[in-house]
């Protein structure tokens, strides 16, 4: 896959298709983090990064809260929403989801907001790329039918997004 305009080499490599509509996204290197997040994601749990597509959209807060009301309801922003391709969420809490069908390349799409991870990364004393790679890697494990509806899930998906982040060097974003 050939690189998109503004698109890093490792988003391009991993099937990543980064459209970027709030500028500071750009800055914050959301084509490149956005790459290395989904490739190590997929590889912690066992797919082929280029195999598979993700569409992420670097947006501001109002168009969050515009995607947010539209699709759940909640006319307000946040910091990150997914829309899998396919339902793979498991059958019993805690479990594990199923695979991706392969029938498709497309896992899903992702959009993040630029005010609302912003903001949440200097309340918390983390640098805004790596707040983002953490979102980013959180709206992949979704589109791969993690949630964190129930305590087991919620488990389940920190545990995951720990070790995919810590792999990445990266601190663990729940401590």
């Amino acid at each position: 896959m050939e690189p998109l305009a503004g698109q890093s080499e490792e988003a391009a490599a991993s099937g990543v298709d980064v459209l970027v509509e709030d500028p500071r996204w750009e800055a914050a290197g959301l084509p490149r983090l956005a790459g290395r997040a989904v490739t190590a994601a997929l590889a912690h749990l066992g797919l082929d990064p280029a195999a598979w597509e993700v569409a992420i959209l670097g947006c501001d807060d109002a168009r969050i809260a515009e995607l947010n009301a539209t699709f759940r309801g909640k006319p307000a922003p946040t910091n990150v929403l997914s829309w899998p391709a396919e339902d793979l969420s498991p059958e019993r809490p805690g479990a594990a989801p199923q695979p991706p069908s392969g029938d498709a390349p497309e896992l899903g799409d992702i959009a993040i907001a630029y005010d609302t991870c912003a903001r949440e990364a200097a309340t918390g004393g983390k640098p805004l790329a790596d707040h983002a790679t953490h979102l980013v890697v959180h709206g992949v494990l979704h589109l791969l039918g993690y949630d964190h509806e129930t305590e087991a899930d919620a488990t389940r998906m920190e545990r995951l997004e720990t070790e995919i982040l810590g792999k990445m060097g990266m601190a663990d974003p729940y401590s």
